[in-house]
């Protein structure tokens, strides 16, 4: 048996299956009151949506910076969205217009003048641990 093949064979699961953690530093967290939350998301077809999450965190708040670990995760594409939700009370509160009340910030891309950035524009890869900034 080649050893070349005999390796990708005993090394490759090890690899695809391997968990990682995405270490997320939230920056300019305005006040102590509430808590930062973060969603993970793996999909364009997910990105955003509130039943579709793939994994979550939170953190009280902590004026200046907070840092979250999302742990567990298999190597592949994932993008973040952040709100510091100030009431506690699990939702980004938003005003009849549907625009945010709360901070909300996301792995990559920012904010549009008419809505939020799309996952293509916030994703990244993990191949191994992981940290990132986000500036609320």
């Amino acid at each position: 048996m080649d050893m070349r093949f005999l390796s990708a064979f005993v090394f490759l699961p090890a690899l695809i299956f391997s968990q990682n953690t995405i270490s997320v530093h939230v920056k300019n967290v305005d006040s102590t009151l509430g808590q930062v939350n973060v969603a993970v998301y793996d999909s364009d077809d997910t990105f955003l949506s509130f039943d579709k999450v793939l994994k979550t965190g939170t953190v009280r708040a902590h004026k200046g910076m907070v840092t979250l670990k999302i742990e567990d995760l298999p190597v592949g594409e994932y993008a973040l969205a952040v709100f510091h939700d100030e009431n506690a009370n699990g939702l980004l509160d938003t005003n009849w217009l549907g625009i945010p009340k709360e901070k909300v910030a996301f792995s990559k891309g920012k904010m549009h003048t008419f809505g939020p950035p799309k996952y293509h524009e916030c994703s990244f890869m993990v191949t191994s641990d992981y940290e990132i900034s986000i500036e609320l």
